[in-house]
């Protein structure tokens, strides 16, 4: 009898702004190896790398496929998955570059340290390249071969902290490019019932539907949730007015904070995901566009902060902020003009808030009346009685502050992946669930080991005229 081995298969960067999905080449995939009865030890990992990576694409998502199978099927397994890339690539465009890793036995903490950098920083292809000779793994890339770096980093990402999951459905191709047939009523009531256990959603400031995308990828919608059950849950109370060609349940870092760590502004360098402490150096200013910038002190250096429009509610405490407040600040960092560093702000943690005073003209001593400036050191006059002072002075007055300590996010639709909600706090898992359990994926084709199957229900009612 053939060996059986554990293998991990990690695929990355085959979609571009014009269509693909990285997820969807997964999912064909995840069919093809169920046929050939590999036996999953867990679901799909979805691995969001880090955010700022100039080159990504997207959301910047990697996949990993976690099985035992025969070892005389590897050979097998590598050239299905290099003919799915080839087939559903974007190979067309300059900035996709797809590569696939598949790593036999138990993944090295050398590549669990890489996958955490590339989640919290920057990693080289070559760097990728020597640790698959150093452990011996099969690398296929496509042009460029960029994608081996996330197919690598999704490997050694075994979520063995916090995680989440989703349920990503797609479109059959006929559908791709139009608008996403997905109930509005049906998601509000989707949320309503499964809250706190499902995030991000629905948008109920703009009236948004958050779990379908905007473009022309093969995504008709993703639910993220709390475990598998719950997205199934959720997916299955949804009103679709479309086919839905297959879905899969993935296990992923999503609304976790993965991307962030605690940093120095000394150590801030471009496209570096961090969390700075520190104190407020200088007030908020607005600059065109409604957007927010503060400049924040650790002792070790100083770095702009910039909360942008978009993030609603976030910008507007950024601007009530005041030098000397505690304050924490997770976001990317961005190279401006000059060399110089922008944290963007992705969330706001106000620890301890200072003492605000502001220099006001004094009140008139015989009447009671704010007095008016005489002039560049000339003192003041009360507009009331006239009383004259010149050695009067301007006085500090304290003033009641207009926020509060706490903790502040943008609107769930400006969002990142990685960013943990306000919904999920106190919601944190920890370990590998082991194998899949129950329905997790659609449709289930016949196995080599077993040709009869039973159909399971692709999930959500469709309305009348819908396949």
């Amino acid at each position: 009898m053939p060996e059986h081995v554990l293998a991990h298969l990690g695929i990355d960067d085959t979609d571009s702004p014009r269509g693909g999905c990285t997820t969807y080449v997964a999912a064909l995939m995840v069919e093809e190896l169920y046929k050939m009865g590999v036996e999953f030890v867990d679901y799909p990992s979805l691995i969001r790398l880090n955010p700022n990576a100039p080159w990504k694409t997207r959301g910047n998502g990697a996949v990993c496929l976690r099985f035992y199978c025969r070892e005389d099927l590897l050979d097998e397994v590598v050239a299905m998955a290099a003919r799915l890339v080839e087939a559903e690539a974007d190979l067309g465009d300059e900035n996709t570059h797809p590569g696939v890793a598949l790593h036999v036995g138990k993944v090295p903490i050398s590549l669990k340290l890489f996958a955490k950098r590339a989640i919290r920083g920057i990693v080289s292809l070559d760097e990728a390249l020597r640790l698959c000779a150093k452990h011996g793994i099969r690398a296929l890339g496509f042009k460029l071969g960029r994608g081996i770096i996330g197919a690598l980093a999704a490997i050694g990402e075994t979520l063995s902290g916090d995680h989440t999951y989703e349920l990503l459905a797609y479109r059959v191709p006929e559908m791709r490019g139009k608008p996403r047939a997905v109930s509005e009523e049906s998601v509000i009531k989707m949320d309503e019932a499964t809250r706190p256990l499902t995030f991000n959603n629905y948008d109920y400031e703009e009236e948004r539907i958050l779990i379908t995308p905007r473009g022309p990828d093969p995504v008709l919608l993703g639910i993220r949730g709390e475990s598998p059950s719950i997205v199934l849950k959720a997916f299955r109370m949804l009103e679709v007015g479309e086919p839905i060609e297959r879905w899969v349940i993935f296990r992923t870092n999503q609304g976790t904070d993965a991307h962030l760590a605690h940093r120095l502004v000394r150590e801030l360098k471009p496209h570096m995901p961090a969390i700075i402490r520190g104190y407020v150096s200088s007030p908020p200013t607005m600059i065109h566009g409604g957007h927010v910038i503060f400049r924040l002190s650790d002792g070790s250096g100083e770095v702009d902060c910039a909360a942008y429009w978009p993030s609603g509610r976030l910008a507007k405490v950024a601007s009530l902020l005041w030098p000397g407040d505690l304050v924490e600040v997770a976001g990317g960092v961005k190279l401006g003009p000059g060399g110089r560093l922008t944290l963007n702000v992705e969330k706001l943690r106000i620890i301890k808030l200072a003492r605000k005073a502001i220099a006001m003209n004094p009140h008139c001593p015989a009447c009671g009346k704010r007095m008016k400036s005489m002039g560049a050191n000339k003192g003041f006059r009360c507009p009331k009685c006239g009383f004259r002072d010149p050695g009067a002075r301007k006085v500090l007055v304290e003033v009641p502050r207009e926020i509060k300590p706490g903790l502040y996010l943008p609107p769930p639709r400006s969002q990142r992946h990685l960013t943990k909600p306000l919904r999920r706090y106190g919601l944190e898992k920890y370990g590998c669930p082991g194998p899949p359990k129950g329905e997790w994926f659609w449709p289930r084709p016949p196995t080599l080991a077993c040709r009869s199957y039973a159909r399971a229900s692709p999930g959500p009612r469709a309305r009348r005229g819908s396949a």
